[in-house]
């Protein structure tokens, strides 16, 4: 009964910053200015459709890749030593105690026209190079207000989240089931494909979620280094409650469904998970 207690500052907590403001949320969703009911907030949405194409499209892009360097760093670090494991774990952390935003900033000045790997190119010759070669003029890699840029900011700031529950599900593999199918006569690529690959997977998964979920709805990400020039949900949704176009009941709306989109994957690949874990167990 005592512990009860201790619980009612957390509920009240949940009550006020995230049960209200997702009610608030519906509420709006389904209003108009004058509070009558209405569905016009939905239907107007088809007007954004390329946001939600953009959004998520450039969110599993990053994803994918994010997947292709967390997995085999992740494989790698959990068959070095625990110095090694610290440090490698230390390094992937390291940029998170940064705001996000100035390691945004950092990348911008990156990626910029005139910015440190340009520069470095051309220092080191490279643009004479290629303009000798195919007798170009070419001064420098248009990469800042790009796609790609918004994808590379995405994978840079998400990456972590793919690496840490790969690594954790790895490192838990008991080295006695390795053993047994080495006994067995399993070569190091059966063993990787019939045995680690699929005990890892929940960490595959739980990463694929943890990245995917902050991708398709970042904001800042697409202005500063996309330059504005491609919106996504993030940023159609704040120009609803910030910008010139005010409009908290479209904008409201379109949070909703981007919820219930992301409920619903969710739900897929936990589904997939607890299948794996079964076939895993077997």
């Amino acid at each position: 009964m005592k512990n009860k207690w201790l619980a009612i500052p957390y509920v009240v907590w949940m009550a006020i910053f995230v049960v209200a403001p997702l009610i608030l949320v519906v509420v709006f969703a389904f209003t108009d200015n004058a509070n009558n009911l209405t569905l016009d907030n939905f239907s107007g949405m088809a007007t954004y459709i390329p946001a939600f194409q953009h959004s998520f499209v450039l969110a599993i892009a990053a994803t994918l890749i994010c997947i292709l360097i967390g997995y085999p760093l992740s494989y790698f670090l959990s068959r070095e030593s625990l110095m090694v494991r610290k440090v490698a774990m230390m390094l992937i952390m390291l940029p998170m105690w940064m705001n996000f935003l100035l390691r945004t900033y950092a990348w911008m000045f990156l990626l910029d026209d005139n910015g440190l790997i340009n520069q470095f190119l051309s220092n080191i010759g490279l643009f004479d190079l290629i303009n000798n070669l195919f007798g170009t003029r070419l001064t420098s890699f248009h990469m800042i207000n790009t796609q790609g840029a918004i994808v590379l900011g995405m994978v840079y700031n998400f990456l972590p989240f793919m690496v840490l529950p790969i690594f954790s599900v790895i490192d838990k593999i008991d080295p006695k089931v390795i053993e047994a199918a080495q006994d067995l006569g399993a070569s190091n690529a059966m063993v990787f494909r019939k045995v680690i690959f699929p005990l890892s997977l929940p960490g595959v998964l739980s990463g694929v979620t943890m990245v995917f979920i902050p991708s398709v709805s970042t904001f800042a990400l697409s202005r500063l280094l996309g330059g504005g020039k491609t919106l996504l949900l993030g940023d159609l949704i704040e120009m609803q409650f910030l910008g010139n176009a005010y409009n908290p009941h479209l904008g409201s709306a379109i949070a909703l469904v981007m919820m219930v989109i992301v409920l619903v994957m969710m739900a897929i690949m936990n589904r997939f998970g607890e299948g794996e874990e079964g076939v895993a167990m077997l």
